[in-house]
């Protein structure tokens, strides 16, 4: 995934979602379980603080006696933990064995007869206490007397138990976490199929396997799917009327430039055959590119609404030899052929014929005795035509390639090249100049797209 990308966004988004939703958790669920361990320990306290009221008597001097301790022995061990603490009138003090020589420092506070109240203390060895203390009456021979009496549970066991608990819990977050992480990953992917489909589409929009967007997608995608293909119907349709304006200005030229040309008939018979020539000359360059102009207008959109066609190279390239060797300039010319008889390319044939015809037709201008044309092996082949000319100096081969640029001046308006890379393009294929082992030009056509520049 690239940086700034969506998908590496949503899925972000949601991982930090879910870090802040189970941080939120575990504070919480640590504190509840804090709760929890504290309720449970003071429901303890006021068990062991009853069973300590139930064993308290007055003997007959009125001193406090405890009868029938706790049972929990805990008690009796020292700095256990639990401990139990009695304050009578006359401050007379029992407490625990579990105390040893310590005494709870219990606050000042009146108790209600009958209530319970819970207090932290420190108690031995630095640690902090939850105190559950009671204040009863008690009675012997009629005298009354009153006693404090409270029971004491060491918190770090509370401490303890949460950072236990914590600990684990931070386990199961985290695989939690993961879980939910893969899941946002798995669910992004799935909500950003209906894109990567359009992609798909488009491409092969772009490559000519198609002419619109699928409409089955999902009611999120459908306005998109709707607008983009509205838009190419819209531009499909401007092509066609560009492509037929261009026709239609072309075949409106064939008309005057047959006029010329029998005019250039009419000047000859009359013996101006200066004037006859230039005319002629002007005549051929404007049909030059009326055809020219009729091609681009054939080729435009072609190549993608026939993305599978194949032309044999073999038999395409003998009917153009066959038909440049008629030429004046070509009647003195060997032509060699290097074209296997299994040999294609994907082109139609008429725009592989445009574009060959071209090539063909400049090397037999520019050879002294011989032209050769190539194709190597593959599913899609280079096709090469070289002569044996004086060839194009390396600083020349870049702006022979513009739009009505000639190095020669043999006549014509320099768009041979031009058009030839202008229906390349619309295969996706490039016109490539080069030094010929023949001495003179190499002309290679080759699969991909043109480097701008």
């Amino acid at each position: 995934m690239r940086v700034g990308s969506l998908r590496l966004r949503l899925i972000a988004g949601g991982i930090v979602a879910i870090l802040i939703a189970l941080s939120i958790a575990g504070f919480g669920l640590v504190v509840l379980f804090q709760r929890h361990v504290t309720r449970t320990l003071t429901d303890d306290l006021e068990i062991h603080l009853r069973q300590l009221i139930a064993g308290i008597d007055v003997d007959p001097q009125g001193e406090l006696t405890i009868t029938r301790p706790p049972a929990d022995p805990r008690f009796a061990d020292p700095l256990s933990g639990l401990y139990w603490q009695v304050s009578g009138a006359g401050g007379q003090l029992l407490r625990s064995r579990s105390l040893w020589d310590m005494t709870l420092k219990l606050p000042a506070d009146e108790i209600s007869h009958g209530d319970m109240h819970l207090h932290e203390v420190p108690g031995p060895a630095g640690s902090r206490l939850l105190v559950a203390e009671r204040s009863v009456v008690l009675s012997a021979g009629g005298a009354k007397s009153t006693a404090r009496i409270a029971v004491a549970i060491d918190l770090g066991r509370v401490t303890a138990a949460t950072t236990a608990f914590g600990r684990d819990l931070a386990v199961a977050l985290g695989v939690l976490g993961l879980v939910l992480a893969i899941a946002t990953s798995v669910q992004v992917g799935l909500g950003l199929r209906p894109l990567d489909s359009l992609r798909r589409g488009v491409a092969d929009i772009r490559a000519g396997r198609r002419r619109d967007l699928p409409a089955s997608v999902p009611a999120e995608v459908q306005p998109l799917v709707e607008e983009v293909n509205a838009l190419l119907e819209a531009q499909a349709g401007e092509i066609e009327r560009s492509r037929g304006r261009a026709a239609d200005l072309a075949h409106g030229l064939k008309t005057p430039l047959a006029a010329l040309a029998a005019d250039v008939v009419r000047l000859r018979e009359s013996g101006q055959d200066a004037v006859a020539d230039d005319i002629e000359a002007i005549g051929d360059a404007m049909s030059r590119h009326v055809d020219r102009e009729l091609a681009r207008a054939r080729v435009r959109g072609r190549a993608r609404a026939h993305a599978d066609v194949s032309t044999a190279l073999a038999p395409l390239v003998h009917s153009l030899v066959a038909t440049v060797a008629r030429t004046p300039a070509a009647q003195q010319l060997t032509f060699d052929f290097d074209i296997d008889a299994s040999a294609s390319a994907p082109f139609d044939r008429t725009d592989l014929a445009e574009v060959l015809g071209n090539l063909i037709e400049n090397a037999a201008r520019h050879a002294r005795e011989r032209v050769r044309i190539s194709a190597e092996a593959g599913g899609r082949p280079a096709i090469h035509v070289e002569d044996d000319g004086a060839g194009i100096a390396e600083s020349e081969l870049a702006k022979v390639m513009q739009r009505g640029v000639r190095l020669d001046e043999r006549g014509g308006a320099g768009l041979g090249l031009s058009i030839v890379q202008d229906v390349l393009a619309a295969y996706q294929w490039r016109l490539v100049l080069s030094r010929s082992e023949l001495g003179g030009l190499r002309a290679s056509l080759m699969p991909g797209e043109a480097q701008a520049g």
